[in-house]
């Protein structure tokens, strides 16, 4: 083994090091705000961010946080899983339709076990503004969870894939980054989710979002080495 190669071996091992630092102690969090949100219907910063959010209390403000949650809505996750999942594999992106589907419905797997789980209500209407009305329970927040298994995955996608400075891919990017920064917002304001769900749901959709591109890129690694190996 030459030295370029031991440098670049322990460079690969000093990421893997600090992704499991990173990994552990976001999980290490989420555990613990799942206790606590078992423990308590909400807390006190809860509401006192949710106030805070919902007193920029313009209409076209609302207009634009139940738009940002549409997609989250329903049946429309499983429309644009499918619907998205049909055109990558048209493109001959099998590999990357397959891992759509995994991270969006083993995110909801995972979502609907943890409710069930923690069981904590959603907010109180006597306490915040509530815009809308909905049985499932509220830690994590759904939509987030889908927002970063769906358009978490599309942006490494089209990270991974579109061709490096173009606007195209600056584009795509842009298009798939907004939704998962604006969710969160939009949630909390439209009062159907405390932050706090709203944060745990960013923690463990990250954690899966991760593994799941673990996998897809083992799989292109295989994929490609399969490739030199037949020529």
């Amino acid at each position: 083994m030459n030295q370029r190669t031991k440098i670049k071996k322990r460079v690969i091992v000093a990421r893997i090091r600090r992704a499991q630092v990173l990994y552990g102690a976001a999980f290490v969090l989420f555990a613990t705000l799942a206790l606590l949100a078992h423990l308590y219907a909400h807390f006190a910063w809860d509401v006192a961010a949710t106030r805070l959010i919902q007193s920029f209390d313009q209409p076209w403000l609302l207009a634009v946080m139940r738009a940002v949650s549409v997609a989250g809505d329903g049946w429309i996750p499983y429309a644009l899983t499918g619907t998205t999942a049909a055109v990558l594999a048209a493109m001959k992106l099998k590999r990357e339709a397959a891992h759509l589907v995994l991270s969006a419905a083993g995110g909801a797997i995972l979502n609907n076990a943890i409710k069930l789980l923690i069981a904590r209500p959603r907010p109180d209407a006597n306490l915040v503004k509530v815009f809308g009305s909905l049985d499932s329970k509220s830690f994590p927040s759904g939509h987030v969870m889908f927002y970063v298994a769906y358009f978490g995955f599309l942006f490494f996608v089209a990270y991974a894939l579109l061709p490096r400075a173009t606007s195209v891919r600056l584009l795509a990017l842009a298009l798939a980054a907004l939704p998962v920064l604006l969710i969160g917002l939009s949630r909390v304001y439209l009062g159907l989710h405390w932050p706090s769900d709203v944060l745990g749901a960013y923690l463990i959709s990250g954690l899966w979002l991760a593994l799941v591109l673990h996998s897809y890129r083992r799989f292109k690694e295989d994929a490609l080495a399969s490739v030199d190996r037949r020529t």
